[in-house]
């Protein structure tokens, strides 16, 4: 899927003007860790579905602010990746609980604020995904800066909600 086609997407999923807060607890310590982050104040995963997709993003409630969004046809077992990154990359090097994942990615600037769109194509039985799936967070590399997403409590239903829909 072109980004051209996931951006509306991601812009569906923001009703509000940009915040300009950085998104995500960046973590510069060499090397992955397993261990769980806290959830983030006034960032979560927000799960939507339309006729025949799913979608789960993580940022801001009623904002533009989205960090990293996932998407599937219902039933597919294939993901839709887009992330927001600082710089241009030819991957999308994702990490939950020890495992990692680097998908090839195309990339652009995002045009409505400062960065790059990083698009990559994934499966949900990635064992990346499948340990997000049972955790709750997930980490974007972003160069050597890593950056993690957690759920707060209220929301691991949604991401259980999500990987269903998918297969």
């Amino acid at each position: 899927m072109h980004l051209s086609k996931i951006l509306p997407s991601v812009l569906a999923l923001s009703t509000l003007a940009a915040c300009a807060t950085p998104g995500g607890a960046p973590d510069t310590t060499p090397g992955a860790s397993s261990g769980a982050p806290a959830p983030l104040p006034n960032y979560d995963w927000h799960l939507s579905f339309e006729p025949q997709e799913a979608g789960l993003a993580y940022g801001v409630a009623n904002s533009d602010e989205v960090k990293l969004q996932l998407r599937c046809a219902t039933g597919s077992g294939a993901l839709d990746l887009a992330a927001m990154l600082e710089k241009p990359s030819r991957q999308l090097h994702l990490e939950s609980g020890g495992d990692t994942e680097r998908y090839p990615a195309a990339s652009e600037e995002a045009g409505i604020t400062d960065g790059h769109y990083a698009q990559a194509s994934a499966r949900t039985k990635d064992p990346v995904f499948q340990r997000f799936r049972r955790l709750g967070w997930i980490a974007v590399w972003d160069g050597e800066t890593r950056r993690t997403y957690a759920a707060h409590p209220q929301s691991l239903a949604d991401i259980e909600r999500f990987f269903v829909a998918c297969k």
